[in-house]
């Protein structure tokens, strides 16, 4: 057996009391394929990342089978790399069939390449303890990442760091999540011990990074806590960001970091290159596209298993398709036009997905709308308005500096002229108004009537 490189030791040495991950396959070779962007540097390796998947039932067979052409499209060393929150207690199909849909889909993607989950806040909406759930991913092949900690003894429910080999190339590979507890299933918030993202990244990425060939880091921390370690990674690391379920990238040196979208509507392709450096793109994934057979069919017989009529009940008709930002603005007037307000808000992981055209279920629309809740509406100067709205609309093109994570979808409704104006948004952005419009002074009052659900559905479908 040859001997271990310092470097290699090092890591190895970082991590040895830290529990063990299942085996991962690798692939043979270091085949490459031209990269156009630069007439000599070839693609060595590359990672197919999602993040916030959340029982995305309707898109779920096009993304394995998605996934499976890109692999095949490429002949060169793949990696799946899933950032978190895979399950979702929202969706009464995934909580009364166990998440059949998700495992299956999980235990169909290490046979086309090996596979990596970095644990999220939503990975034990339906067992609420970790420990089984890293337990059943890693029986099925799948290598599991995280820095949660089990607070009733101490030990981590995964390692944090670990290493796979792409062709003749290593990925070192570290995890780590958000430590927003009041996000986790609630039966489990007693169980877990998450150091802050920032402070533990700076503590630990210098060791369980020194000596990396290839780097990814998976963080479910959002871009809040995530950006204070941005310039500590090493030039030419891919950095995965996940739970805000935005869509964007942001090179870093010859690195890049990236957010990947959420909710099964897209993937991303981020390929590294001989010369050091890293690109990616985003693959959308569309609710026609190809499908996998089996998972299809797995989807509509646990579907017909697992709805209630009531669930089928259609409750209107959309008569277009929106994107998730627009579905967001959409019922941010809603709001507005309900409780008499000049500027309607709404947190953008309210939502799930876009609003598609047709006939919407029940069903259908609480993968839209996720969480239900009161109307809260305040009486503010107009000349704050500005402010309030500064933070919004995120899923637009804008300076990295001035993302924040956490914002809200804000549509501004009739006259705002005026000296004093009303605003109207959900009981949770009201509670936590730092982090979604970044002051605290705002007294809200609630709004009598139907709550967040209904009001969104009368300004969405036509009867």
């Amino acid at each position: 057996m040859p001997p271990v490189a310092p470097s290699r030791r090092r890591f190895l040495a970082g991590v040895a009391a830290l529990p063990l991950i299942g085996a991962t396959p690798a692939f043979a070779g270091d085949q490459s394929a031209p990269d156009v962007g630069r007439a000599r540097a070839r693609v060595v390796a590359r990672v197919l990342a999602m993040s916030d998947l959340h029982s995305a039932y309707e898109r779920s067979a096009q993304v394995l089978a998605a996934l499976r052409a890109e692999v095949r499209r490429q002949s060169v060393p793949h990696l799946i790399a899933l950032d978190g929150d895979i399950f979702e207690h929202g969706n009464v199909v995934s909580v009364r069939s166990q998440g059949a849909i998700d495992w299956a889909f999980l235990a169909a993607l290490p046979s086309i390449a090996p596979t990596v989950v970095n644990l999220g806040n939503h990975d034990n909406d339906l067992t609420p303890d970790l420990h089984a759930v890293v337990a059943r991913m890693q029986g099925l092949g799948i290598s599991v990442i995280s820095n949660i900690i089990d607070a009733r003894t101490g030990q981590p429910y995964a390692r944090a760091a670990t290493e796979i080999a792409l062709g003749q190339r290593r990925l070192r590979i570290i995890g780590f999540g958000t430590n927003s507890l009041n996000t986790y299933p609630k039966d489990s918030r007693d169980w877990l011990s998450i150091p802050d993202p920032t402070d533990w990244a700076r503590a630990r990425l210098p060791p369980l990074l020194d000596g990396a060939d290839l780097t990814l880091v998976m963080s479910h921390a959002g871009v809040a806590g995530d950006r204070g370690m941005l310039s500590a990674l090493p030039d030419g690391a891919l950095m995965i960001g996940g739970h805000n379920h935005l869509l964007f990238q942001e090179p870093l040196g010859r690195g890049l970091y990236a957010h990947t979208g959420s909710w099964n509507n897209a993937y991303t392709a981020a390929d590294y290159l001989s010369d050091g450096s890293v690109r990616a793109q985003s693959r959308s994934v569309a609710l026609d596209g190809p499908a996998d057979p089996a998972l299809a069919a797995l989807i509509r017989a646990t579907l017909a298993q697992h709805l209630s009529a009531q669930e089928r009940a259609v409750l209107g008709t959309s008569p277009a398709a929106l994107s998730l930002g627009d579905t967001g603005r959409a019922v941010a007037a809603a709001f507005a036009r309900f409780a008499g307000a000049q500027a309607g808000f709404i947190g953008h992981t309210t939502l799930g997905t876009g609003l598609p055209a047709g006939p919407i279920s029940r069903y259908a629309f609480d993968a839209v709308v996720r969480f239900d809740g009161k109307l809260m509406a305040a009486e503010v100067p107009a000349a704050r308005l500005s402010e309030l709205t500064a933070l919004a609309n995120q899923d637009r093109v804008m300076p990295f500096a001035r993302r924040t994570g956490d914002f809200v979808y804000g549509a501004v409704q009739g006259d705002a002229k005026r000296d004093t104006i009303r605003i109207v948004t959900t009981d949770w952005c009201a509670l936590n108004q730092q982090e979604y419009f970044g002051v605290a002074d705002l007294d809200f009052t609630e709004v009598p009537g139907p709550g967040v659900k209904a009001v969104a559905a009368q300004g969405l479908l036509q009867a």
